[in-house]
């Protein structure tokens, strides 16, 4: 009951759902259990914790250095007279940004504006542009050095269930993969207009630069931070954290604010809800409300419940509060049938997150915010019907994509 009190409060209160899951833990992990102090952190995602801080400290670096907008307009010159490719262009970009370790929202945050910017100087659809980036920035989302995929990898870890992590990556990239070209194939009308002038070209972000001795060593440091963390097995959050202090130390005059560019709203919403979930997982919460949807009826069937609960209540509510609240719930299910346990986190994860396009979100909301030259109600409603077609099919085409295939 609580659970849910925290999200409507969150969701209709400027409050983070963090800070009312911390709270929540001490309350009932106190009163209710009588637990310790102790006993309530034991649940706290202390590596998670530093994974978060690491990697956002390290690219709010390598974005007040120019090293992000020099791989955005590298992308971006690719689309020079070729205007179906700015779509792809974004979503690959997105893509990239979050499968190295840039949150969601940020990555969207980063391309929105150049995304619809472009929309309107080449007449393309701008719906069509920003559900891309959106979906792009999903596609990569759940690699397994991204924020969301260490957070399900890290939860799956203190179970004895098995996941591979670039299983969970291609699953979530395929299906936004899809979902992008169906979007493409609906909204790719683009109404007639001349070819944009150069000049209007390169204020949209696609003129040339020269790369300085500060985004050479930045992009060395991302290189490094991946093979580090995907060839030698190191600890992604302490290897971004180093590179992060060892390009602030050389360039101190620029970086002395790059701490401000960690995603602090984001580690206290991921630490609370955790937290919260293991007072849960204590109190036997998570194992009466698994054991109970599984005598709902068939396992799949269950499957798709899930699917479709998370995917109404995400699009209205945070959609990493809810992975960390439904992983949890889905173990005692998959471990007491013969469900795929790749295709139901993966399905979960998806259905969690593709509805994020819904302007309630931070990136919908993003997408709404950057629109230039439309009637601000009427692109409103067209997101909520884009998004309420998602929710309608999304779920039921990841439950029949991932889940259904590994029970025939």
């Amino acid at each position: 009951m609580a659970l849910g009190v925290m999200f409507v409060v969150a969701t209709v209160m400027p409050i983070n759902i963090g800070i009312l899951a911390f709270i929540a833990s001490f309350i009932v992990g106190t009163a209710s259990l009588g637990l310790s102090e102790d006993e309530i952190f034991e649940g706290f995602p202390v590596e998670l914790f530093v994974t978060i801080v690491g990697v956002t400290y390290l690219f709010s670096v390598a974005r007040r250095n120019g090293t992000i907008e020099l791989l955005v307009q590298g992308g971006v010159k690719l689309v020079r007279g070729r205007v179906a490719l700015i779509p792809w262009v974004l979503f690959g970009i997105a893509a990239v940004l979050t499968a190295f370790g840039t949150f969601t929202p940020a990555a969207v945050a980063l391309l929105a504006p150049i995304g619809m910017n472009f929309a309107y100087r080449f007449r393309i659809n701008q719906l069509m542009i920003g559900m891309m980036v959106i979906s792009g920035a999903h596609a990569g989302a759940f690699s397994p050095i991204a924020v969301s995929g260490a957070l399900v990898l890290g939860m799956l870890d203190h179970t004895s269930l098995h996941v591979a992590p670039y299983a969970l990556f291609l699953a979530s990239f395929g299906f936004n993969l899809l979902l992008s070209v169906l979007t493409f194939l609906l909204l790719r009308r683009r109404n007639p207009a001349s070819r944009p002038e150069p000049a209007d070209v390169d204020e949209a972000g696609t003129a040339g630069s020269k790369i300085t001795w500060r985004q050479g060593l930045t992009l060395v440091a991302l290189v490094g931070l991946v093979v580090g963390a995907l060839v030698f097995h190191l600890e992604i959050g302490f290897l971004a954290l180093a590179a992060g202090a060892v390009l602030t130390l050389l360039d101190m005059k620029n970086q002395a604010k790059a701490t401000e560019g960690i995603s602090w709203s984001t580690i206290l919403l991921v630490a609370g809800m955790v937290t919260y979930v293991g007072i849960l997982e204590k109190a036997g919460t998570i194992d009466k409300i698994s054991h109970g949807a599984a005598g709902m009826g068939a396992p799949l069937l269950v499957a798709l419940l899930l699917c479709f609960a998370v995917a109404v209540t995400s699009a209205f509510a945070s959609s990493t509060a809810i992975l960390t609240a439904i992983i949890p719930i889905a173990v005692p299910l998959l471990l007491g049938s013969h469900l795929s346990a790749v295709g139901l986190v993966a399905a979960l994860a998806i259905s969690t997150t593709i509805v994020d396009t819904s302007p309630f979100s931070t990136n919908g909301a993003l997408v709404l915010s950057n629109a230039r030259g439309v009637d601000r109600n009427r692109f409103y409603k067209q997101i909520l019907v884009f998004t309420g077609g998602i929710v309608g099919a999304g779920p039921f085409l990841a439950w029949g994509l991932l889940v259904l295939p590994g029970m025939l």
